[in-house]
């Protein structure tokens, strides 16, 4: 099995990457174009592995893409490479289109050249995933669960870009008959996380003893998902799922974003008692914009016809990226060197962009 993944040097594509190679055996061509949130460390347990391989390109490169479908010939694409940090997207919303609009139209139509040139076999095992988000779907009341059905109502320059290519991946199956399928997740959170990130950000504020920010009171609601059940979920749909099918994918880790840094907190006291208590340093600050409400998916469609199951919930999963932070400070020094967690998506007086 081939498998080209795009963004792979990302948070959920290294995460992906490392479950192919290491526990599927596939061949994988990791297109990334490296950009400030790849981090090629989160790939030295494949990164000497023969089936393993790189690409620096950026997925709007026509020329680049089309040379990589030709020569790696892959099975199957796992797009996942996107702008997707809301507050950076707040104000810099060109670089989210560019990467996610554009970037996303560039590989569904170097795929469908590709598609239609292959066998008739080859052809009808190729797939196509385009990775999304559940943010497509806008916020939530106190009840309720986005279902694939969802209407879409994005309210971020984030959401909205991915909401315009899960449009074209579906105007791709549904026009060319390219088979395509689509998901949407949840939060993720685990290691090798960003440190721009509610949670890497949490930890490791906590462990150097700065402040914890919360945006606004702290009551916004989010389901978070195991990175690594993410992975597994993405393979079993990219095998199993239903041409033209979109697939939700949640843990069932409902959360407030309060709730989620005073776990952290009490689980800090717990590891790393000196510098506690490290609730004294939460600190509510200044809204985001356009912050939704409620994210929380309904994940049965996945569970029952594909049988999906998140192996972690989120009390053992936030051990277990807590305890990672506190073990890995080689991945994430420096990192932090270069982003010290300084406030992004603030509003400025608009400028022409």
């Amino acid at each position: 099995m081939r498998v080209l993944v795009t963004g792979g040097a990302g948070f959920i594509g290294s995460a992906l990457v490392r479950h192919l190679v290491l526990h599927k055996g596939y061949e994988v061509l990791n297109v990334d174009k490296l950009t400030y949130a790849a981090t090629l460390t989160s790939l030295r347990q494949v990164e000497t592995i023969p089936s393993y391989r790189l690409l620096k390109a950026d997925i709007c490169d026509g020329l680049a893409i089309s040379q990589a479908f030709s020569s790696f010939r892959p099975d199957r694409v796992m797009h996942l490479a996107a702008e997707s940090h809301v507050d950076r997207s707040i104000t810099g919303a060109r670089s989210f289109v560019e990467s996610n609009v554009l970037g996303t139209f560039s590989m569904l139509e170097c795929a469908r050249v590709y598609w239609t040139q292959l066998s008739h076999e080859l052809k009808r095992q190729f797939r196509f995933l385009h990775v999304s988000t559940d943010e497509v779907y806008g916020s939530l009341g106190e009840d309720g669960l986005f279902s694939e059905t969802t209407p879409y109502d994005p309210s971020s320059p984030y959401s909205a870009s991915k909401a315009a290519s899960d449009h074209l991946a579906k105007a791709w199956a549904r026009t060319y008959g390219m088979p395509v399928v689509v998901s949407n997740c949840s939060n993720n959170y685990g290691p090798y996380h960003f440190p721009e990130k509610l949670i890497p950000l949490t930890v490791l504020n906590a462990l150097e003893g700065k402040p914890l920010p919360v945006y606004g009171t702290g009551t916004n609601v989010r389901d978070w998902l195991f990175v690594d059940d993410h992975a597994r979920a993405l393979d079993t749909i990219a095998e199993k799922g239903r041409v033209g099918e979109t697939y939700n994918v949640g843990g069932r880790n409902e959360r407030r974003n309060i709730d989620v840094v005073r776990r952290i907190c009490a689980l800090m006291n717990e590891f790393n008692p000196a510098g506690g208590p490290h609730e004294d340093l939460i600190r509510f600050v200044t809204d985001r914009p356009g912050h939704d409400s409620r994210y929380a998916i309904d994940a049965t469609k996945l569970e029952r016809e594909l049988g999906w199951r998140a192996h972690e919930t989120f009390d053992t999963g936030i051990e277990k990226t807590v305890r990672w932070y506190l073990e890995n400070a080689w991945w994430w020094a420096p990192l932090r060197d270069g982003y010290e967690g300084t406030r992004l998506g603030l509003l400025q007086p608009a400028t022409a962009q």
